[in-house]
């Protein structure tokens, strides 16, 4: 249970020590890394470079931020980040082998808030083929692979036996029953897999 009433990064240090930061709009920058002057400061890790990454505000919602600067790179629920992409409830942010997840309570304004808050479909309420393209999307993930990306649209269709574009097609319908089809591109794959197994249509047994 959270101390925090607002959006907070929670993480665990090098000893395995539990940490929450909570971010607010009065300061609405915090710098990730190594250095020791970082705010959010991941001294432990060598893999973390000393200005690694930055979460801003950006005047309605929480962005991260890393423009090349660190050496390795920053991952947002598994794919790379490249620039600033916005964060939203639940998203898990790996640096180094450090994986800080964004927690945000009550932000009733944001589209995937309302999804989560009792619109997702069951597995009765889609179609056989739609259950076996979610399946299908979400099969990296299995046992448990916290850094997997989504399956690719080629991977499914390979899988299925269909065309790319019939798996387009059924993706665009599973994006719209599941709330997600105003996220950009990048992040309806990533969002549908994770809401799909976050609310049992899909589980760790179907995998």
């Amino acid at each position: 249970m959270s101390v925090l009433d607002g959006p907070c990064l929670r993480f665990a240090d090098g000893s395995g020590r539990q940490h929450e930061v909570g971010l607010s709009v009065e300061k609405p920058r915090l710098t990730v890394g190594r250095s020791a002057q970082a705010d959010i400061a991941l001294t432990w890790d060598g893999e973390v470079s000393r200005l690694h990454a930055a979460l801003e505000w950006m005047g309605t919602h929480w962005t991260i931020l890393d423009d090349g600067l660190s050496r390795n790179g920053t991952f947002i629920n598994g794919e790379r980040l490249a620039g600033r992409r916005r964060l939203h409830a639940g998203d898990r942010i790996r640096i180094g082998a450090v994986v800080l997840t964004f927690h945000e309570f009550g932000a009733g304004a944001d589209d995937v808030t309302r999804v989560s808050s009792g619109a997702i479909p069951t597995v009765r309420s889609l179609t056989e083929t739609q259950r076996s393209v979610l399946l299908a999307l979400c099969r990296p993930y299995k046992h448990g692979a916290a850094f997997a990306s989504p399956a690719s649209n080629q991977q499914i269709a390979a899988e299925l036996f269909l065309s790319v574009d019939a798996i387009k097609t059924h993706l665009r319908a599973l994006f719209s029953k599941f709330g997600v089809e105003d996220l950009p591109q990048n992040q309806k794959r990533i969002r549908l897999a994770e809401l799909a197994m976050q609310n049992g249509v899909i589980s760790e047994r179907d995998l």
